[in-house]
């Protein structure tokens, strides 16, 4: 079963909460973050080497924002 996890994104102006959902992509593990607002998407996937990386979502997007949630939804899997 896969659990959504709340997770807050830091904004320019102002935090932005949503829900993370794990997901498969292309044969990887993957998140998918929509914000309670709706105005923000954010899909991000490891790789082979287990690196993580934007791979779908709204623009404009912060980079930083791939490892904030990586970081976040590791927390909760521990």
């Amino acid at each position: 079963m896969k659990t959504s996890i709340n997770v807050t994104l830091t904004g320019s102006d102002s935090p932005i909460e949503g829900i993370a959902t794990p997901l498969t992509y292309d044969g990887k593990n993957a998140y998918e973050f929509l914000s309670t607002d709706e105005t923000l998407h954010l899909v991000i996937a490891s790789d082979d080497q287990g690196e993580w990386h934007r791979v779908a979502g709204t623009d404009p997007y912060f980079p930083g924002w791939v490892d904030e949630l990586v970081e976040q939804v590791s927390v909760i899997k521990r």
